[in-house]
């Protein structure tokens, strides 16, 4: 039994590093959220900073180590083995459960995750202790585990959200009134001063909340507790003049090194205090393990008092530990997708919406909208007015950039972000109030981002819808982590040692499936031939050029799909047509991203190349149908196999596969033309129409024939019927292609 606690603690070691990385891939989003959003560093820049920040604080993070050991339950009601299977279950399921939301892409509390882990799994081991008691009853439980605790995060979780969010609304909206969004001259004159109220807040923040943990900060606590206006004073001044001397000696904008500095305290307050989150259980579990190992007492009766005792230092696990998560901060693909998340639901201007509208939505848009309507008529309109011009966002000259490369939004709304979370992050930790960082970045940038109207009438419900969702999933962390760890615990204390390795193995092989899953879909969107590319052209040649590009791999992809739901049906494999709905979704996805690009790309345009907005417009018209026509061969056909429908008939299956031969063969030449740009093959290809059209019309005569005398299946009819038409509306959407595009380079 002893091998069995020595191979959970390399267990553990393992699940550590594994638990930073998907930790700092969650957390990433509080720290770099304001200075990827504003572009106001470089992104390397922008990457060092934050790096410094992470190193320094995760070197000085011991002292917040408690959590993980007497935080949540009373260490000296557990014997060794049992807080062994406590920590094991933890750190199988607070792995499982942040790799889950980083798979999504949706920021969540580390902070949550481990201490309701923590909570479920002490809870479900009490209750089995108590279970298997004669004198315990349930309402003993109170002496295992620390409940105020528990009450005090469940309270912060409500607060930080609505508090986090007002609070950005109110103050963001406020520095709009004063600098409007042409801030430049008035930052000019008086950027110093603001510059130094946020530098100020930021600094208070990484003195009460990134050095919390520090060895020396328990020497200067009674002095900063009891001379916080005075030092906050002299903060003040102190960056006041600085940021005057900058700015009149190197000309340099104080805004940038607002942003830098905050970034930096955002990321050297994540390293010193959700550490913790990351190794502190297995720190914990070592511990204890070295206690154990040296009493010659049984594993079920030593009991884990020794966990009440102070930390010991370990600083070399943290500064491993912190060159991991710097590690991580640059090579993780998940952690950008968190961040983006973040930044498009913050973003000022159009973006690709990631959340559809749902009900709760369109609901609180609805009443917001009709409350502000309410509230606009009691305001004189001389002021409305006023207050309008200031919130009068510029319109920008988008010629010859990239969307892509524009901010999601300007320097004082990134400033705003991030003071007012390191207020509010500073006043709770001061007031000992438990307050997740993720919570409080994320809902003041929510709320600076509605105070500046980014939240328009095109984009509402699907803003609205996304922070919805984001905040369901915070509450379904708390749950999920309290349900999960409780029940691995139970399945470990069961299982003992066999469990054990099951659930590593299980726990193995959802990472490397979400790993996988992930990388196939955030692969980038030109990193294969087969991919659809924006058009980046300003003349009516460069965009025929391009679009050609385009519709030689849309008749590619549309022959391979065509061929496969043809091959599916004769197969009758569910599996096959599944896989080609898929390659449906993402063909019809790539070109809605190329919708989506279009008023951009016809305000990029110069005057002399308008004609190719309109040419552009009908060949994505024309790429549409031919996706939409695709999609329903391939959903019908996947619903028709997937219900256990009979199959078709033979004379049906090889009346289809004639129809696809001579379509796959005309989608091939279609391909080529585009490839070689050539009107002699386009002319060739227009030729075929009528072929293929007389092809269908015949097999539907045929059909009708058969259904008269001798078909039997009303299903396989009306399948059939619907491959056949649909089939003859996609041989027309790629004609109309053709000819749109021989008139274009005749015209040219």
């Amino acid at each position: 039994m002893d091998s069995i606690f020595y191979m959970m603690i390399f267990a553990l070691a393992a699940l550590a590093v594994i638990d930073l990385v998907v930790g700092v891939s969650n957390d990433a989003v509080n720290f770099l959220n304001s200075a990827i959003g504003s572009k106001a560093i470089s992104f390397r820049n922008i990457m060092i900073i934050a790096s410094v920040g992470i190193l320094v604080g995760a070197v000085f993070s011991s002292g917040m180590m408690e959590v993980a050991r007497k935080g949540i339950f009373v260490p000296s009601k557990f014997y060794f083995d049992e807080i062994m299977f406590i920590f094991m279950a933890v750190m199988i399921g607070d792995i499982l459960l942040l790799d889950f939301f980083n798979t999504l892409g949706l920021p969540t509390s580390t902070t949550v995750s481990i201490v309701f882990n923590l909570l479920g799994a002490a809870v479900v081991m009490a209750l089995i202790k108590i279970g298997l008691s004669d004198e315990l009853t349930a309402a003993d439980l109170s002496s295992y585990i620390n409940t105020e605790k528990a009450r005090e995060i469940i309270v912060g979780i409500v607060l930080s959200v609505f508090i986090a969010f007002n609070i950005g609304m109110i103050v963001q909206w406020l520095s709009r009134l004063v600098f409007t969004f042409q801030y430049e001259k008035k930052v000019k004159n008086f950027g110093f001063i603001f510059a130094g109220l946020c530098l100020t807040a930021i600094s208070y923040f990484i003195v009460f909340k990134g050095l919390k943990g520090t060895p020396f900060y328990g020497s200067i606590k009674d002095y900063l507790e009891h001379s916080t206006w005075l030092l906050l004073l002299v903060m003040f001044a102190f960056w006041s003049l600085l940021m005057l001397a900058i700015d009149r000696l190197f000309k340099a904008n104080v805004l940038v090194v607002v942003i830098a500095v905050g970034t930096f305290g955002l990321a050297l307050a994540f390293a010193g205090n959700d550490l913790v989150n990351f190794i502190g259980v297995p720190m914990a579990a070592w511990h204890s393990y070295e206690a154990w190992s040296i009493s010659n007492i049984p594993a079920s009766e030593f009991s884990m008092g020794i966990l009440a005792q102070s930390v010991p230092a370990e600083p070399l696990l943290l500064a491993i530990a912190g060159i991991i998560m710097t590690l991580t901060l640059w090579f993780s693909k998940k952690a950008r997708r968190v961040v983006d998340t973040a930044i498009n639901l913050s973003h000022q201007g159009d973006t690709v919406e990631k959340f559809q509208p749902n009900l709760l939505s369109k609901s609180i848009v609805k009443g917001s909208t009709n409350l502000v309507n309410l509230f606009g008529a009691a305001i004189p309109e001389s002021i409305q007015v006023k207050i309008n011009q200031s919130f009068q966002a510029p319109v920008l000259d988008t010629t010859g950039t990239n969307k892509e490369d524009l901010p999601a939004f300007d320097l004082i709304r990134a400033s705003i972000n991030l003071a007012v979370a390191g207020v509010l992050i500073s006043i709770a930790t001061s007031m000992k109030l438990p307050l997740s960082t993720t919570y409080v970045t994320f809902m003041v940038a929510m709320g600076s981002s509605l105070a500046d109207r980014a939240w328009g009438r095109e984009s509402a419900v699907y803003r609205v819808a996304g922070v919805v969702n984001v905040i369901g999933g915070w509450f379904m962390t708390a749950l999920s982590a309290f349900t999960f760890a409780g029940v691995i615990v139970y399945i470990l204390h069961l299982g003992r040692g066999p469990a054990v390795a099951v659930m590593l193995i299980i726990t193995a092989g959802l990472i490397i499936r979400n790993y996988l899953k992930h990388r196939e879909e955030s692969a980038p969107t030109n990193s294969t031939p087969s991919s659809l590319t924006k058009s980046a052209s300003k003349t009516v040649a460069g965009i025929i050029h391009e679009s050609a590009d385009n519709v030689a791999k849309s008749m590619y992809r549309t022959s391979r799909i065509f061929n496969g739901v043809v091959e599916g049906l004769s197969n009758h494999d569910a599996n096959e047509l599944k896989k080609m709905t898929k390659r449906v979704a993402k063909l019809e996805e790539e070109v809605e991203d190329l919708r989506n690009h279009l008023f951009y790309f016809i305000k990029s345009l110069d005057d002399a190349s308008v004609r190719g907005s309109n040419f552009y417009i009908m060949a994505l018209a024309n790429l549409t149908d031919v996706v939409q026509s695709l999609e329903l061969l391939a959903k019908k056909s996947f619903k028709h196999v997937d219900n256990h429908h009979k199959p078709l008939s033979k004379s049906q299956l090889s009346d289809l596969k004639e129809v696809e031969r001579m379509l796959g063969k005309i989608l091939v030449e279609v391909e080529n033309a585009f490839k070689e740009e050539s009107l002699l093959k386009l002319n060739t290809c227009l030729g075929k129409k009528a072929g293929i059209m007389q092809l269908i019309n015949d097999k539907v005569d045929s059909q009708i024939a058969r259904t008269r005398d001798e078909e039997n299946s009303p299903k396989n009819t009306t399948l059939y019927f619907n491959l056949l038409l649909e089939s003859k509306d996609l041989a027309r959407g790629v004609f109309s292609l053709v000819e749109e595009y021989h008139n274009g380079m005749k015209g040219q």
